[in-house]
């Protein structure tokens, strides 16, 4: 059975992939999210009144964070090494929503889409844990890799429909 889901062996049990053989290059992914909200949410996020604190510049730590860990969050992730994380918040208030963007980097023999979207998921749920006590209706959406460049599979960006 030859089947494009990489994480299964020939007898469809579950392993780490082999990247030996891969050739070491420059790997970049970029992810993006969005957490909607009341907007009374959102103006305490935005006037720094939140109970727990600066709520973007913690999701931020937690982001980075979630990128480095994220061999340790999903089973059959390699471990990486990352060169660069950037993660980026901007709020909309007429959507009363925050966007969130993550960057990540490496020099290696795969790919980084999995800690760029580590990254965005762990921004947003610590905006959601940070604000929960306003807002516990606050909804994560439209998660998703927005683009891929390095290795054997070259570049891949996301094509909005």
């Amino acid at each position: 059975m030859n089947s494009p889901l990489t994480h299964f062996d020939a007898q469809g049990q579950a392993h780490m992939v082999d990247v030996a053989s891969k050739a070491a290059t420059h790997r970049k992914a970029r992810a993006a999210g969005t957490i909607r909200m009341q907007s009374a949410t959102l103006q305490l996020i935005l006037q720094g009144t939140a109970k727990k604190g600066d709520v973007i510049g913690i999701a931020r730590i937690a982001a980075i964070q979630a990128a480095k860990r994220c061999a340790d969050l999903i089973p059959l992730c390699h471990p990486l090494p990352l060169t660069h994380v950037a993660v980026e918040f901007r709020t909309d208030e007429a959507q009363s929503c925050v966007h969130c963007e993550a960057q990540v980097e490496t020099l290696g023999r795969t790919g980084v889409e999995m800690e760029a979207l580590a990254a965005v998921q762990i921004g947003l749920l610590t905006i959601y844990d940070m604000c929960k006590a306003a807002d516990r209706g606050m909804v994560m959406t439209d998660i998703r890799v927005l683009e891929k460049h390095g290795g054997k599979s070259g570049d891949w960006v996301f094509a909005q429909s």
